[in-house]
């Protein structure tokens, strides 16, 4: 009977003890019981497993988490569980960071965003004096992707190069995607220049520059930009990538470039990051700082695209909405802002297959449900007939098939002096293909399809060839999205 009794006694205590643990864990705002976690935990289910790389997610109302939760592993391999403390590369989450830096500066009269890149860059071509650190910052500059130019140029994913390599690549650029101001292009190229702008103004890394000005007075412990990739991150998430038969891999990465990327932070240190901006406590703690943050770029025809300084603005279901998406090797990123409701969303993952943008919508759906304005009709796409001018050709040109002397006339060597590489067009089981002479490798796609003639497609990228006035095939150019117009000429 005593035995009993003390194992009741016992029980009890327990409960009382886990009670007390449980209420430690919540801060203020917390509230484990809202039925709405619950709904919001269903949303991130598929990834909440022993087995499963996943995503860390923060919600915020009115300067308090009032839910916070890890949705499977940090890391696969030691069955170390996600939380709201693991740290994450967060892809081009980070440029908001970058972009601060250069706000601050400008507030310590160090720069100008009006301030042209030849000021920084003397090594440049005569373009750069076109060129301001405002196009940088909304990505109007015309300067082509480095990731992108990396690619060209034959990089692999996982091969290593350092800041001054990419520095030389776009300085060896001899033009531009377009002239500065007359589009808006993404470019990470524009940031990881911001970066070097920095070093060189303070004298130092921007990594040190944002600890001392933004990261350490906000009290973002566990964030930093990550320039060595050899130094040891405590509480780091590691990033995966998914086969098609559901196996994990590590897909991590050796670079170091910051800027355009780079920031290593938690979801716990982002809430201070997003308090900030409400009430500014860097710089000289002016709110025209955030102000200024916050307000988007326009083209020179007056147009405006809608993104800020790091910041894309816009609107989501009626309600403004300030985010910035990130995506880099084995991770995901987005935090969303709805700053009238002073509401927002943190979702970072460490596998590339997640969408943290779509899934933080999810969550604010479930939250902001009453505010929502009904959206717009969308005008039914069958019914709506299209211009002329609409109709693009996707596939290849009505026409009679190249014959095989038609497609010798392709057939050859290319050297492009700004990415210094040669690319081989050759025959091989009656097809044309392209590969990257130095690899000596087939490019993505392999295949060249025509599209018209003289213009052909192989993977993403679009080859343009050019004749002399005997009729000879004497060089192409590429596009490639974020890069247009690099010239290959034949050997």
């Amino acid at each position: 009977m005593l035995k009993k009794y003390s194992r009741g006694l016992f029980v009890s205590l327990l409960f009382i003890l886990c009670l007390s643990l449980t209420a430690n864990v919540f801060v203020q705002g917390e509230n484990p019981f809202d039925p709405r976690t619950k709904e919001v935990d269903q949303i991130f289910a598929s990834w909440d497993k022993p087995d499963s790389a996943g995503c860390a997610l923060g919600i915020i109302q009115d300067g308090h988490f009032i839910y916070r939760c890890g949705y499977g592993m940090a890391n696969l391999e030691y069955g170390i569980p996600l939380s709201s403390q693991s740290v994450f590369r967060i892809g081009s989450t980070s440029k908001q960071f970058t972009a601060m830096c250069i706000v601050l500066l400008e507030e310590e009269g160090k720069l100008s965003v009006e301030n042209n890149l030849k000021k920084y860059f003397p090594e440049m071509p005569g373009y750069a004096e076109s060129i301001t650190i405002r196009h940088l910052l909304h990505h109007t500059s015309g300067v082509r992707d480095y990731l992108t130019l990396m690619s060209l140029a034959g990089a692999r994913g996982d091969d290593f190069y350092i800041d001054p390599e990419v520095v030389d690549l776009i300085v060896r650029q001899k033009e531009l995607n377009f002239a500065p101001g007359e589009e808006f292009l993404y470019s990470n190229s524009g940031y990881f220049l911001l970066a070097e702008i920095v070093k060189r103004v303070t004298g130092d890394s921007m990594r040190v520059y944002a600890e001392d000005k933004i990261f350490k007075p906000l009290g973002m412990t566990h964030t930093h930009f990550h320039d060595d990739h050899a130094q040891i991150v405590k509480n780091r998430a590691s990033g995966y990538g998914r086969e098609k038969d559901g196996n994990f891999w590590i897909n991590m990465t050796t670079l170091g470039m910051i800027g355009d990327g780079g920031v290593f932070t938690s979801v716990d240190d982002l809430l201070r990051w997003d308090l900030n901006f409400y009430d500014n406590k860097l710089g000289n703690a002016d709110q025209k700082l955030i102000d200024k943050m916050q307000t988007p770029g326009v083209l020179n025809s007056g147009e405006n695209r809608g993104y800020a300084f790091g910041l894309g603005i816009s609107e989501y279901k009626g309600l403004k909405m300030v985010s910035h998406g990130g995506a880099f090797v084995g991770f995901r990123a987005d935090m969303i802002r709805f700053p009238e409701q002073k509401f927002s969303v943190i979702v970072l993952a460490n596998l590339g297959s997640i969408n943290p943008s779509r899934l933080a919508k999810q969550v604010a759906d479930i939250y902001l449900a009453d505010q929502f304005k009904p959206e717009k009709k969308k005008p039914d796409v069958a019914k709506t007939p299209k211009k002329k001018s609409d109709i693009k050709t996707k596939k290849k040109v009505p026409g009679e098939t190249p014959s095989a002397k038609q497609l010798e006339a392709y057939v050859g060597d290319y050297y492009s002096e700004e990415l210094d590489v040669t690319y081989c067009i050759f025959f091989k089981e009656k097809n044309l293909r392209l590969k990257q002479k130095k690899l000596h490798r087939p490019y993505p796609g392999g295949i060249l399809l025509q599209q018209q003639e003289d213009r052909y497609n192989v993977g993403r990228l679009i080859l343009n060839f050019n004749r002399d006035e005997r009729n000879n095939v004497t060089s192409f150019t590429v596009n490639a999205g974020r890069v247009k117009n690099i010239r290959f000429v034949k050997l």
